[in-house]
């Protein structure tokens, strides 16, 4: 499994629909429908600010990720954006890595 976040930002609409159900019943929502794709919600966070919310989740693989990303954007109740977060130790593996580069004029 590798480890995202999802940060959310809710459009006019989303925001009723939050008014309307709450925070507890959008967190249920939201991690069934991760569970349903063999995922996970390690934290999940409401903020101020720039995004509504945050969440750290558990998913299988990176067209996991993509699906959840379109099809909540899609609704145009959210606007999400997606981060892959990796270890410590997946970047001592990118470290270990040869890289064959030149830089632009160099």
């Amino acid at each position: 499994m590798s480890k995202y976040l999802i940060e959310g930002t809710y459009a006019a609409d989303g925001a009723k629909g939050l008014l309307k159900q709450g925070g507890t019943s959008r967190h249920a929502q939201i991690t069934a429908m991760v569970e349903g794709l063999g995922g996970s919600i390690e934290a999940f966070y409401w903020a101020f600010g720039e995004s509504d919310f945050y969440i750290f989740a558990d998913l299988p693989d990176n067209a996991t990720a993509a699906a959840i990303g379109l099809t909540v954007s899609g609704s145009g109740a959210v606007r999400t954006r997606t981060t892959v977060l990796l270890t410590p130790e997946e970047i001592d593996q990118a470290q270990r890595r040869t890289v064959d580069y030149k830089a632009p004029g160099a």
